[in-house]
């Protein structure tokens, strides 16, 4: 069984005012302890996944580029350690495109992280600052430019249907990133998620978001532009020249087992047969506490039923473009049938593969298509 591991770091320089990730500001770190705990943790999940095959590491957050490479390094070893690795191992380091940032990339690559994934957002100084980044448009190309000179596997994010934002300057923004591009982009609506000063702002009328049929069309743009470019979507949001998806990604949407360390860190792991859900205290300090004096950071392990597999093995499955088999007993036929004629979705063969105007409705489809 594929298996990966994913090592989430809680810091960041600030927070963003979209981001509802379990992202902190703290003035001062200790990164000795936390190198420590990441270690403590690690052997940890070894000791109920012995017999596991390591196939990719990814470095999320927060913002992981603030990590000494030191500890990257200091966790890859243990990894290699405890368990068994794929000799192609994937492993990919998410990084905001500051210059001190950029400036640590050799360092990272030395540790062992052969991907990288920058924080770009957009290619607009006047949308930079709406989002809070802390970077410009001229420092985010730069720090591409460097990532390539020292990781074979470089991809970036970049959001669309901002406010105010048109499809013209939409076409020309995405066009530009194309020139700067790698072999990977991941393309993101911008959300607005509760418990987020967006989401305040926006209630206050502070600025207005596309409304669902203008949304529509950004993606549909999206989809064209880089179909013709030739990184088509392989899911929903992620896009990819042929063989070199993000692996890392592809075991969550495979619904394969990962371990998941660090603050708010979510996992599934198969032990006796059953698939359990992990999640690491979200709390920073008490994580650390816990596994300082326990070696563990985790919440009691839930085991999933039949049920909550099926619902998350199909909302995970029609994220891919390849789509998936669906677990036998939980689809309702009917309901499928319907979609498909609508063509939301394709029969292949044993398969569900979703359809550009089912990616559309992927949130509505998963519920009605379950019995």
């Amino acid at each position: 069984m594929h298996t990966g591991i994913y090592i989430h770091w809680p810091f960041c320089k600030a927070k963003c005012p979209y981001c509802d990730f379990n992202s902190h500001v703290r003035a001062g770190i200790d990164h000795m302890a936390w190198r420590e705990a990441y270690l403590k943790s690690l052997e940890h999940y070894a000791a109920l996944t012995p017999d596991r095959r390591i196939s990719s590491v990814f470095f999320g957050g927060g913002t992981p580029s603030l990590m000494e490479p030191e500890t990257v390094g200091a966790i890859l070893d243990k990894i290699q350690q405890l368990w068994r690795i794929d000799n192609d191992l994937e492993v990919t380091l998410e990084a905001n495109p500051t210059s001190v940032e950029a400036g640590k990339f050799a360092g990272f690559r030395e540790a062992g992280i052969t991907r990288v994934s920058l924080g770009v957002q957009a290619l607009d100084d006047k949308v930079l600052k709406f989002l809070a980044r802390e970077h410009s448009a001229a420092e985010a190309l730069k720090a591409i430019d460097i990532a390539r000179k020292y990781f074979d596997r470089l991809s970036f994010d970049l959001m669309y249907a901002r406010p105010e934002q048109t499809l013209d300057q939409w076409r020309a923004e995405l066009t530009q990133a194309l020139e700067h591009a790698g072999d990977h982009l991941s393309l993101y609506q911008l959300t607005i998620e509760k418990k987020t000063p967006f989401y305040a702002l926006s209630l206050q009328g502070a600025f207005i978001m596309p409304g669902e049929e203008l949304a529509a069309d950004f993606y549909n743009l999206t989809q064209d532009i880089l179909e013709e470019a030739g990184l088509p979507a392989y899911e929903v949001s992620n896009h990819a020249r042929a063989g070199q998806e993000c692996r890392h990604n592809l075991i969550y949407w495979h619904y394969d087992d990962y371990i998941g360390i660090g603050p708010g860190a979510h996992g599934r792991v198969t032990l006796d047969g059953a698939k359990h859900a992990t999640r690491d205290h979200a709390a920073p300090e008490i994580w650390l506490e816990r596994v300082t004096e326990k070696g563990c950071g985790a919440h009691p392990f839930e085991a999933l039923g039949p049920e909550d597999e099926a619902m998350e093995a199909v909302m995970m499955g029609l994220r891919l473009r390849e789509g998936f088999v669906p677990p036998p007993g939980y689809i309702d036929e009917r309901k499928l049938e319907s979609a498909v004629s609508e063509g939301w979705l394709v029969r292949e063969d044993e398969r569900i593969v979703p359809t550009r105007e089912g990616w559309l409705r992927l949130n509505a489809l998963v519920p009605y298509l379950l019995k």
